[in-house]
């Protein structure tokens, strides 16, 4: 039986020499990988009590829309800035070369909702932890953080050291 490390392509050298690239559109583009990883995904949150998905942009829609729709949850956007046609709150955050700033419908969280923030992929961290920021200002607890993919190397669990995170596929390196 194949796992979701099998669906995911690894490129070496890119975006440049000693990195190795893990490609999640190998495992969009096989309809086995794509549901074995909304599974695996899916298991991360067996027994976690929550009212809402939150997914960021882009690739945590990918993953955190189907993970609504089993779990019958209600699922949120976190987008890029100026995305959002309603009324937001933004969050700006550094990148390793510049910075970024991600918004939330202020609406899209009620006061004491329990929220699971999804994305596929877990580096620096620092996407999910101006995202979580978001949501707990909305008055929102952040109860989990679930990952396809985590590069331990980059260290993003200390970032986000305050949550509760899982992955589903851990890389050791970068």
């Amino acid at each position: 039986m194949k796992k979701v490390e099998d669906y995911i392509r690894s490129i070496p050298d890119f975006p440049e020499k000693g990195i190795i690239f893990r490609d999640v559109t190998s495992v969009l583009q096989d309809a086995d990988g794509l549901q074995l990883a909304v599974n695996e995904m899916a298991k991360l949150l067996e027994g976690v009590d929550c009212d809402v998905i939150a997914g960021t942009e882009s690739r945590g829609f990918i993953f955190g829309m189907p993970l609504a729709y089993l779990l019958k949850k209600p699922f949120v956007l976190v987008r890029k800035a100026g995305k959002l046609p309603c009324e937001t709150i933004s969050k700006t955050y550094d990148l390793e070369y510049g910075s970024a700033t991600i918004e939330i419908h202020k609406d899209a969280v009620k006061p004491g909702q329990k929220v699971v923030l999804v994305d596929d992929l877990i580096a620096t961290g620092g996407t999910m932890k101006a995202a979580a920021e978001l949501i707990e200002e909305l008055g929102g607890e952040v109860v989990k953080m679930i990952f396809l993919i985590e590069l331990a190397g980059l260290e993003g669990r200390k970032v986000l050291e305050k949550y509760d995170v899982a992955s589903v596929v851990v890389y050791e390196g970068k």
